[in-house]
């Protein structure tokens, strides 16, 4: 098989997949695709503007939020062309430099959300646990801080993904398992030696999403001891309520990720049907369910929409 090497000849062609077995009907697939894309940006977008916009909505907690609703969005932006071109166009060839841009994004996105999880667990553990100090902690420059850490963190530890996977051989005509570029299915198909790249890619996994689910688990933990010391029922299912929309959230953003992540290093010998079901999870799940979650589970946000509504009703009477 005739190699070549893509930091000193032309990059290689890769090929993207859509759902294997159903090639035939994936044009009829990318409508649906095409909603979901819809409801994302759309739900995400509507977060953004309704906490802009609404000065009560100006608190440690919708801004977090806001943070999230804006990594969805480029989350959802990072693969929207590819994924419909490959379902409406069946276009499924992508340049490798191409390729390597849009893994970035996607990993950095990722990180970023993961991190803005970890700053909402925080926030949740110090209304609870510390509520006399909230609004000394959680400061807005205080936030800001957060904010830029998390980006300069997932910046400073994605961008060697692409530098790592430059200097490897890849084949001709390879074949992504995947209708958007993810480090570990480009890296399984360098025909050079990836141990590098592998040890690398599991020390990210560790020092981000590990380090970040793991700091959740802990103010879970102490959140959860300082709701069992409250004396009445009610106040614990009150603490508790407000805490259910973001473990909702964690759970729909970390299970597909983890599962996808060990399908890619352990799962040799699973469906190729499952490889693309937790890719389009992980891809999909997040972005669209967040502003839903966060829509109706959250009185503020959902008395504000419901304003806004209102008030374009009138307007058009």
């Amino acid at each position: 098989m005739e190699l070549i090497n893509s930091s000193w000849f032309q990059p290689p062609i890769l090929f993207l997949t859509g759902i294997p077995g159903l090639e035939t009907v994936l044009i009829w697939i990318s409508f649906p695709l095409g909603v979901i894309y819809l409801i994302a940006l759309l739900g995400n977008c509507t977060i953004l503007f309704v906490i802009k916009t609404t000065s009560s909505l100006h608190e440690p907690q919708y801004i977090f939020l806001s943070m999230l609703a804006a990594t969805d969005v480029g989350l959802s932006l990072t693969t929207l062309t590819t994924v419909l071109n490959v379902f409406l166009l069946n276009h499924r060839e992508i340049e490798f430099h191409c390729c390597l841009t849009q893994m970035f994004f996607i990993h950095t996105f990722s990180s970023i959300e993961s991190a803005i999880l970890l700053a909402m667990a925080f926030d949740r553990f110090v209304a609870i646990c510390n509520p006399l100090h909230y609004t000394v902690v959680l400061t807005p420059p205080r936030i800001t801080g957060m904010g830029l850490v998390a980006v300069t963190r997932a910046v400073a530890l994605m961008a060697p993904l692409s530098i790592l996977l430059k200097r490897l051989s890849f084949c001709k005509g390879i074949i992504l398992s995947h209708c958007y570029c993810y480090h570990p299915d480009v890296m399984k198909l360098a025909c050079g030696p990836v141990r590098v790249n592998v040890i690398y890619g599991l020390c990210l996994v560790l020092c981000s999403f590990g380090v970040d689910s793991t700091f959740i688990i802990i103010s879970y933990i102490l959140i959860l001891k300082t709701v069992l010391g409250i004396a009445s029922k009610s106040g614990q299912l009150k603490a508790l309520n407000t805490c259910v929309s973001h473990i909702f959230t964690v759970f729909i953003f970390y299970v597909p990720l983890i599962v996808l992540a060990l399908i890619h290093r352990f799962g040799t010998f699973t469906s190729p049907l499952l490889h693309v079901t937790m890719a389009n999870l992980f891809l999909f799940l997040t972005p669209v369910l967040n502003p839903l979650v966060y829509s109706l589970k959250t009185k503020q946000i959902r008395s504000t929409l419901h304003k806004i509504f209102k008030g374009k009703e009138n307007v058009l009477k």
